[in-house]
């Protein structure tokens, strides 16, 4: 039986101190506790469990423009945060996780903003069939979570730019995304903000369970806690080491002759690569594997382990250059 509501809001931006206090807090969910956390991650991609980065979205392109690449725990298709979208958590142990009831606090905060939400298909919410809140699930042992996005005033410009990838170049398996038809809640409620959305939740919250909620802060005592976490949700390792092995390949005609270069990637680097040719002078070709195994999957990283060819093959130093730009272009 819940006995007691805790409401904990995220004091920043930064997606993977905002995804360790979310694990912080389900650590530590007590038996007779529901928690709601609510956060806010600046132009951040995350991607489900069991997805591939490549696959969803221009990696590079993202992390070039100031954004961040972050994997959550739990399933689902990639979503886009920006400081227009709201994100929940609730938090329970098994015996008082309730889905429905937990998704009855988002509709009760819409309705009392005059927004005619509605549950629909796989627990998302909509109006008027237009999907504002895309939901995932997670558990640990009695303990289990769940989370989701509340479209306020979300870029869509943006969102479409970073998840935007050419299939044709990309062989790999993994689950992908499913499209939705999406709209912000200031479609519907223009005068609506963060701020308002928030106290909406926090009032439905309580009204939902018949509990007033403490608005509750971490103690000291979590920061070590918190700080490994956060490294843990930061690292390379995590956001893509964790994807299935895949193929990608890079292909061009210059004028000097066409190249290939086909790359078999584990755990976010390339564990294998192969390299094809018609240039004339093709010794710089059977450096290019070498140079590039091992090395981070990321088109800039690449493009760098190219370019220290170019002191060994003094005379191919253009076309070194040209594929070191070609790789660069990808944005992967």
């Amino acid at each position: 039986m819940i006995r007691r509501l805790s409401f904990y809001e995220s004091d920043g931006f930064l997606p993977y101190r905002n995804q360790a206090m979310e694990e912080y807090l389900l650590n530590h969910v007590a038996e007779d506790e529901c928690i709601l956390y609510l956060w806010q991650n600046q132009k951040t991609v995350v991607i489900g469990q069991n997805q591939n980065a490549w696959k969803e979205l221009k990696v590079q392109k993202l992390e070039a423009d100031g954004g961040h690449l972050a994997r959550r725990l739990s399933g689902g298709g990639a979503v886009f945060h920006d400081l227009g979208n709201l994100n929940f958590t609730f938090l329970a142990h098994e015996e008082n996780y309730d889905v429905d009831r937990q998704l009855g606090v988002i509709l009760r905060a819409c309705q009392s903003l005059g927004i005619q939400a509605e549950k629909t298909g796989r627990n998302d919410v909509t109006v008027d069939g237009r999907k504002f809140s895309g939901n995932a699930f997670y558990q640990r042992g009695a303990r289990r979570y769940h989370h989701g996005t509340l479209m306020i005033c979300v870029d869509f410009a943006l969102l479409s730019e970073y998840l935007t990838v050419p299939e044709q170049k990309l062989k790999a398996k993994g689950v992908q995304s499913v499209k939705s038809r999406v709209s912000n809640l200031s479609a519907f409620c223009p005068q609506l903000t963060i701020a308002q959305m928030k106290e909406a939740l926090y009032d439905a919250f309580g009204e939902t369970y018949g509990i007033m909620p403490l608005r509750a802060a971490l103690p000291a005592c979590a920061q070590t806690e918190l700080a490994a976490l956060t490294e843990h949700y930061a690292s390379w390792e995590w956001r893509a080491g964790r994807t299935i092995p895949f193929e990608y390949e890079v292909s061009e005609r210059f004028s000097w002759g066409d190249i290939t270069l086909r790359f078999h990637v584990e755990r976010g680097y390339a564990a294998q690569v192969q390299a094809f040719s018609d240039a004339m002078q093709p010794d710089f070709v059977l450096g290019i594997p070498r140079a590039l195994e091992r090395c981070r999957f990321a088109s800039r990283d690449l493009a760098d382990a190219i370019l220290t060819l170019r002191g060994s093959y003094a005379r191919a130093e253009a076309e070194i250059s040209d594929i070191a730009a070609l790789v660069r272009r990808q944005n992967f």
